[in-house]
């Protein structure tokens, strides 16, 4: 891969002798399950970004959280570094093992251990499923807001580790949103409870710092979430349109009407024919672009914003304005959406799948930047956007076994993700940093931001052990990256080189 990542992260990284460190682990934690062999290692070579790959040196399972505990404690001591990962389905490489670290898969922390109907929280272990908490939930009219494509497999601690969103953020919220507070191990392993059962916490918000810090500052033992009760009722409308840049006004021109829906998705040609072909969702096949629109709320409030939508989007050039007949067809046109990933996977080798985010108001122009850089690197891209909230998941089609269009693919993605920040976006919305993002970090931040980022990390993790070479860019990387100069080669705090 052409990623500008610092080599230095490996190369500061203690040698550390597998067999010594396998044998004192067996001692320490003898009813600890650990992955050694390479046969059985190899499955965990990469999360939902299978482009980076490596083998991790170990891989460890506990069941109980004293065993994460201790074996915190005892990489602490000997400078063992430690990646977390729960499912597995990121896809920013943000649970990319090292080939000298434990990868600590907290999969098996799987409980639901509480439902509070008169609270409407709920206390969940790490490794629960998006889905599972509103089916836990369901039985008492709650549900858990945030809604990635991922929820049957993504699993909770994982949404906090990268702060995920889904369909339905625009009105209800991303993870951070959603959260009262997450119980967490430090490096050195030691309990923390970040956010409390109120609505809010005394002194510094440390919830939402910690909400989307990828594995960099502790680990996740715990998660109490809010909950919501069920809308009486949720109407979608798909509207059709013959531009991509009349769809994206349309966006714009539906919140600036005051309505906020509870979802607003758009796709364009390649991936509604992709995800017509898969689900048989019932979307117009010729149509250059698609708008789903979700209201919820109470029957006579979504009745009259469905009609002011319809005449929004009819006024904004719609071809065509569809409202879902019943709960089965208003499950099928989200059924399109939701799938569009790997709908798409059916209709080429491979896709690289991109998330930045930007102003609302910049949609038309970013699509027609999308569309110069497809022509440009001669790879196709299908879009498929949050737009309500300006997220855009770009899915890059190119096919690895020709040489070169893995890296046009990596090229055309930067570039993306480098206009998004020109417009006045963002580099991710919900799929976080990780590995994949570390270069257009430079881009959207200055060196005296990545200086205070490395300074946040160091006050949680000094010894810089928790998912070390993610999210933060060394500044000797942006200054090569091109996009920031660090005065006379030197840097603001010199204690930061080791960074």
């Amino acid at each position: 891969m052409s990623i500008l990542y610092d080599e230095r992260v490996d190369g500061a990284l203690p040698e550390v002798d597998k067999t010594v460190l396998l044998a004192e682990l067996r001692q320490s934690l003898p009813d600890l399950d650990i992955l050694h062999t390479q046969e059985d290692l190899k499955p965990y070579e990469c999360d939902g970004l299978s482009a980076y790959r490596t083998t991790p040196m170990l891989v460890v399972l506990p069941e109980r959280i004293e065993q994460v505990q201790q074996l915190l404690k005892l990489c602490h001591a000997r400078g063992v570094p430690v990646v977390a990962r729960g499912a597995g389905t990121g896809l920013s490489g943000g649970a990319l093992p090292l080939e000298k670290g434990i990868l600590l898969v907290m999969a098996r922390f799987n409980q639901i251990l509480e439902i509070n109907r008169e609270g409407r929280f709920a206390r969940v272990q790490p490794g629960v499923r998006n889905l599972a908490i509103s089916q836990a939930a369901a039985p008492f009219d709650l549900y858990y807001a945030p809604d990635p494509s991922s929820q049957i497999a993504c699993s909770i601690g994982g949404n906090v580790a990268e702060n995920a969103g889904g369909v339905h953020c625009l009105k209800y919220g991303l993870t951070v949103h959603n959260l009262l507070k997450v119980d967490i191990l430090t490096v050195e392993g030691e309990f923390m409870t970040l956010g409390s059962d109120a609505l809010d916490a005394p002194g510094f918000d440390l919830l939402a710092l910690f909400t989307g810090s990828e594995g960099m500052l502790g680990i996740v033992t715990e998660v109490t979430v809010k909950l919501l009760p069920k809308p009486q009722v949720a109407k979608v409308l798909l509207a059709a349109f013959d531009s991509v840049e009349k769809a994206g006004r349309a966006v714009g021109d539906i919140i600036a009407a005051g309505i906020i829906p509870g979802g607003l998705e758009m796709m364009d040609n390649l991936a509604i024919r992709a995800a017509e072909d898969f689900i048989h969702a019932g979307y117009p096949v010729e149509a250059e672009a698609i708008l789903l629109c979700e209201l919820d709320g109470v029957e006579a409030d979504v009745a009259d914003d469905c009609e002011r939508v319809r005449e929004v989007l009819e006024k904004a050039g719609a071809t065509e304005v569809r409202l879902a007949r019943d709960e089965a067809e208003r499950v099928k046109f989200w059924a399109g959406r939701k799938n569009a990933f790997p709908a798409v996977g059916r209709i080429s080798p491979d896709y690289y799948c991109m998330d930045g985010t930007i102003p609302r108001r910049e949609l038309p122009g970013v699509l027609r930047g999308i569309a110069e850089l497809s022509e440009e690197y001669g790879l196709r891209v299908a879009n498929v956007f949050h737009a309500g909230d300006g997220n855009m998941h770009p899915l890059i089609l190119f096919d690895a076994n020709v040489p070169g269009e893995l890296e046009r693919a990596e090229a055309i993605g930067g570039k993306i993700l480098e206009l998004c920040v020109k417009v006045g976006g963002s580099i991710t919305g919900e799929h976080g940093v990780g590995r994949e993002k570390i270069n257009q970090m430079c881009a959207q931040f200055n060196s005296d931001e990545i200086t205070l980022f490395h300074a946040v990390k160091a006050a949680f993790d000094p010894s810089g052990l928790l998912n070390p070479g993610k999210n933060i860019p060394t500044l000797h990387r942006c200054a090569e990256f091109g996009a920031m100069h660090v005065h006379h080669g030197q840097l603001p705090f010199p204690e930061l080189e080791r960074f």
